[in-house]
């Protein structure tokens, strides 16, 4: 399987982590090799057609830009049977990477994409395209990191009715309410720790104002319950209003507040909510954690790592690895 990653940031280099580790494995295991033949990041591409080395490729990343003159070829001059799109999410217009999945998919190549914004902006459009083309658009990633939601439900679920979802799906937010609340911390301590350690970027406001979870809710409530719904349709609210008080209050009747999203009668909200600190959704720090509501297998909770680029990079290699089975 000739795989091509346009974005080859974290969750790229992720991806090629993981094929430098754990390669062998998945040949003798999976009986299927994967080998990266180009890499695209912000300063152009590295490719060739016999395919790239991960380690050599993550070498030449730590050194600087991968159009540094190290391949002649660029991603346009090789063939490729999958395109990992990973380039960054844009919740204005999906770019670059709605014209990188359209124009994948209508090529006939198929697409893993860890990127949220096109399929929540333009999910039907984007899969009737994959249908058409006779490939697929598979998205694992673009929810909860490594929890295997979305597979969850289409395989595992297969038959089951999901009739809601709610879910702690940003560890940033569950971050930050979580110190909050346990070590007595104000809003603006716990964000600035929070941007030193790498949990929160410089600007976190894709984060905590809901946005990221909205995105996330829009995939879920089309891509499981089969809705007809897009980003416009959420209402959200984000954590920057929660005070220490009321965390202390919530506390005092043994409960949490959580930034939780909810898809429900049709229905797509996310804000803060108080959740009984024996909930499922309880779960702290940087985890995540999703309730799918069935009518035959009853509730089913998936808590894990929400985002990292190799647990993210779990969810990519998934799909990769599904679509020979498909």
């Amino acid at each position: 399987m000739r795989i091509a990653i346009r974005g080859f940031g974290s969750v790229g280099q992720g991806l090629a982590e993981v094929l430098r580790d754990e390669g062998d494995r998945i040949r003798r295991e999976e009986s299927v090799d994967v080998r990266i033949v180009a890499a695209e990041d912000s300063s152009g591409s590295a490719a060739d057609p016999d395919g790239i080395e991960p380690a050599e490729l993550l070498e030449a990343k730590s050194e600087g830009p991968l159009a540094s003159g190290r391949w002649t070829a660029s991603i346009e001059d090789v063939d490729y049977d999958v395109l990992v799109e990973a380039t960054p999410t844009d919740v204005e217009g999906g770019e670059p990477g709605m014209s990188n999945i359209r124009e994948a998919l209508s090529s006939g190549t198929h697409v893993v994409t860890s990127n949220k914004a096109p399929l929540a902006l333009s999910y039907r459009e984007l899969t009737e395209l994959a249908r058409e083309n006779g490939v697929e658009l598979l998205f694992e990633a673009t929810v909860g990191g490594g929890m295997p939601l979305i597979n969850l439900s289409r395989r595992c679920l297969a038959g089951n009715e999901v009739t809601s979802i709610h879910g702690v799906l940003n560890g940033t937010c569950n971050y930050i309410l979580s110190r909050m609340a346990v070590e007595g911390l104000s809003y603006e301590q716990v964000l600035s720790d929070a941007q030193e350690l790498g949990v929160a970027e410089a600007d976190p406001t894709y984060d905590v104002e809901g946005l990221d979870t909205a995105l996330k809710l829009v995939i879920l409530a089309d891509a499981v319950m089969g809705l007809s719904c897009s980003y416009d349709d959420v209402e959200v609210e984000g954590i920057t209003g929660i005070t220490q008080e009321a965390l202390r209050l919530a506390g005092e009747d043994n409960m949490k507040i959580k930034l939780v999203g909810t898809v429900h009668d049709s229905r797509i909200e996310v804000g803060p909510r108080l959740v009984p600190s024996d909930h499922p959704l309880d779960v702290p720090g940087v985890l995540n954690a999703a309730t799918l509501s069935t009518g035959l297998a009853g509730d089913i909770t998936v808590t894990g790592m929400g985002a990292g680029s190799i647990e993210t990079a779990s969810a990519i290699l998934s799909d990769l690895l599904s679509i020979p089975r498909a």
